[in-house]
């Protein structure tokens, strides 16, 4: 019997950022997001856990390949966010506030097109040890 088994890929990247509606006056920005609306970023730590889920093939033993996991993760995502200003640097945020659940959100829809669609794919995001994103969930 085969069963569903689900391959994890653990990252980490760093970033800075910041929250900010720019619809908001200052007052309701600092309000709302506190430290994180700092007018100068401020930085994170990410864990990154990419998680696809599917049947073991039988002639690899493989759900998937964890080598073309890793690499595809480390040129679609890893490139583009770690070491960057994510509202400055990555495209996506110019006009969305870049939340630990954006971000997630924007990884989950730069990595959902390039895994075959037979395969479920999850998104774990660690924006500090205690706090952290899961999508789909």
């Amino acid at each position: 019997m085969n069963l569903k088994t689900a391959v994890t890929r653990r990252e980490h990247f760093n970033a800075a950022h910041r929250l900010h509606n720019k619809n908001w006056s200052d007052e309701q920005n600092r309000g709302v997001f506190g430290k994180c609306n700092n007018p100068n970023y401020h930085g994170h730590n990410y864990e990154l856990e990419v998680k696809v889920i599917g049947f073991i093939n039988e002639d690899t033993g493989y759900v998937i390949d964890t080598k073309m996991l890793s690499d595809l993760i480390k040129i679609n995502v890893l490139e583009k966010f770690d070491h960057k200003n994510l509202n400055m640097d990555v495209e996506e945020f110019k006009n969305l506030n870049p939340t630990a659940e954006n971000i997630a959100m924007v990884i989950y829809r730069i990595i959902r097109p390039l895994i075959e669609k037979q395969y479920e794919l999850k998104i774990k995001l660690y924006e500090t040890p205690r706090n952290f994103v899961e999508i789909p969930y």
